[in-house]
């Protein structure tokens, strides 16, 4: 039996569909138990009041004595036969219970493969054998739908990476020939201040395009995991971005503790910049970047918060699905496309982990990514508070548009700030 919280409600209780059919089966057993019983206990009696009760020398004995034999033997009778039915039930339902999991096995199985699927294995299969029933029907049909799910998933990567792979030509030509125009010493200042103007527009479209194609790449899944260090991974993106920090006059306030892991370091850089990358671009004036690492209980976490602007919990979701932005970001920004923290959902999915997000006190935004520890030694302590701490929040995690909480006490990060 186990407890299932609904929504705001008391805990529900529920049993088990094999508990079920179990007691269902038992009750069945001791009702006919009992119908046999009963039938048995009248015929015996109907026939004991025919029997002739014959004292030691054959002599027959008064009708009182008669009477008390056999009550005696009807009481034994009955007595014996509960005890008996009792016993051959609690076996019966011990058997009834192995033969009902043993019913519910492919069940099971449905479901285990069920909850083990994600956009990047949707390959497995269920494969269920057997006689043709009910429960293979089903396990057939399921697989069934795995498989168009599996195609519908396909195309539309085919069709992302495809799409911008053809875009980035035209775009390449489109800078190069903008380039040579600006180089021309003869061009005139209006020419080249259309021609900067274009330039800039062209690039952003380059960065759109490079960003769905790592949104694609990062949802089809790992082919191959490498043990990486996300301090490291953290050092190499830290040295894309003190440029931007320099140029917008941000401090950062870096602690990079070992956080061994597994997965495509190339991804995960990927990861870790658009962190950075977002909380460079939406912070204010003399803001601060916070970026940590550290290991704990067998996981690595990455943390990066930011000053900026007040950031509602229920926008958080929705910044986490791809060309999504802030209320007041959402037209005619030049910031980004909006994929920056889509990628990040994206790349987190593809390496099992999870990641919480949680709007900073004062203003900014709080991004914490848990992966699974990776094989490189862990770290002397268990655990690595960074400044003053706090536990994780478990109400307002997001990825890929799906709530993912960090389970509260599981690690510890600095408060920003």
């Amino acid at each position: 039996m186990s407890g299932t919280a609904g929504d705001g409600g008391p805990p529900a209780y529920r049993i088990s569909v094999r508990a079920r059919l179990t007691l269902l089966y038992g009750a069945m057993f001791y009702g006919a138990g009992v119908v046999l019983l009963l039938v048995t206990y009248l015929l015996v009696r109907s026939i004991m009041s025919n029997v002739m009760v014959v004292g030691q020398f054959g002599q027959q004995l008064p009708g009182d004595y008669r009477a008390q034999v056999i009550n005696s033997v009807m009481h034994r009778l009955l007595l014996q036969s509960i005890v008996a039915l009792v016993a051959i039930g609690v076996v019966a339902i011990v058997v009834g219970y192995v033969v009902a999991g043993r019913a519910l096995a492919p069940l099971q199985r449905v479901t285990a493969t069920a909850r083990r699927l994600s956009e990047s294995t949707l390959h497995q299969r269920i494969a269920l054998e057997g006689p043709e029933d009910e429960i293979k029907e089903l396990a057939d049909t399921f697989d069934a739908m795995l498989e168009r799910l599996a195609r519908a998933f396909d195309s539309q990567r085919r069709f992302v990476a495809n799409a911008s792979h053809e875009l980035r030509t035209p775009l390449t030509i489109n800078r190069t020939l903008l380039e040579v125009a600006l180089a021309d010493p003869q061009a005139s200042e209006d020419l080249r201040v259309v021609g900067r103007t274009l330039l800039a527009t062209n690039a952003r479209h380059q960065r759109l395009i490079d960003g769905l194609l790592l949104l694609a790449r990062s949802e089809r899944g790992l082919d191959a995991r490498t043990p990486v260090d996300l301090s490291d991974v953290a050092h190499s993106a830290l040295a894309t971005i003190r440029p931007a920090l320099a140029a917008a006059g941000l401090s950062l306030d870096e602690e990079l503790a070992q956080a061994p892991t597994a997965g495509e370091p190339v991804l995960l850089e990927h990861l870790v910049a658009n962190l950075l990358d977002n909380a460079v671009k939406y912070n204010r004036d003399g803001g601060t970047v916070w970026l940590r690492t550290w290991s704990h209980d067998g996981s690595s976490f990455l943390y990066v918060a930011n000053t900026g602007p007040a950031v509602a919990p229920y926008d958080i979701p929705r910044l986490f699905e791809p060309f999504r932005r802030l209320a007041e970001d959402r037209v005619g920004s030049e910031r980004g496309a909006g994929l920056g923290l889509s990628i990040v959902a994206s790349v987190v999915r593809a390496h099992a982990g999870g990641i919480s997000a949680a709007p900073r006190p004062g203003g900014g935004l709080e991004i914490t990514v848990r992966m699974h520890g990776g094989p490189a030694e862990p770290p002397a302590a268990p655990a690595r508070p960074l400044g003053a701490a706090a536990t994780v929040p478990r109400s307002t995690a997001a990825a890929g548009g799906q709530t993912q909480a960090l389970p509260s006490g599981e690690a510890r990060r600095p408060a920003a700030g």
